[in-house]
């Protein structure tokens, strides 16, 4: 939701950085494994609690995410880049919520119920960008949502941040990506019927 809507107000200061970094020769593959490799790190500083530096890691990757995918849109975009940017996103959610989980064996659990809707959620949004015709601008027609990657973070920043309620906090996340899946399912049967 906030990506598809909120995106134009943050808009200027990535493309800003798309285009220096790409003045300074970096291609939006490069900026993807870095995002990537910072991203991961996410989880790995959860665990050894090293929370500030956990949270800031990840959203220093979700800004790069963007930036790598202005970048692409300013020069050639490349099909291998599309598949690398939306793999190692779910890699860097993926590290988060195994840092928490192991953190807090208590909730692994309901961290695996959040990454089986997250694999449904996903699954439909990319069938979909397969079969249907692209609208946007985007190299795959992109499906907004109640929850987006900027919803993802900002849930995993809580789950980071709250350990009093971080059961709780991946409890709602697992229903917000649920509800998300379902809207994705119904606007795939309306499109696509």
């Amino acid at each position: 939701m906030l990506d598809t809507h909120a995106r134009k107000y943050a808009q200027p200061t990535i493309q800003k950085t798309a285009s220096g970094l790409l003045k300074v020769g970096l291609t939006p593959n490069q900026v993807t494994i870095t995002a990537f490799i910072i991203g991961t790190s996410s989880g790995v500083f959860v665990y050894f609690g090293q929370p500030v530096l956990a949270i800031f890691v990840l959203w220093l990757s979700g800004f790069l995410d963007a930036v790598d995918g202005s970048m692409a849109r300013l020069t050639k975009p490349s099909p291998f880049g599309t598949v690398m940017d939306v793999t190692f996103d779910r890699v860097v959610e993926i590290s988060v919520i195994l840092g928490v989980a192991f953190l807090y064996p208590e909730m692994m659990w309901a961290a695996l119920l959040l990454m089986a809707s997250i694999v449904v959620s996903m699954t439909i949004f990319l069938t979909v960008g397969n079969v249907s015709d692209n609208n946007g601008v985007k190299s795959f027609r992109y499906q907004a949502g109640l929850a987006e990657r900027t919803e993802g973070f900002i849930f995993l920043t809580v789950m980071i941040s709250f350990p009093s309620i971080v059961l709780w906090t991946t409890l709602m996340f697992f229903a917000v990506e649920l509800f998300t899946a379902g809207q994705r399912f119904w606007e795939a049967k309306r499109i696509l019927s």
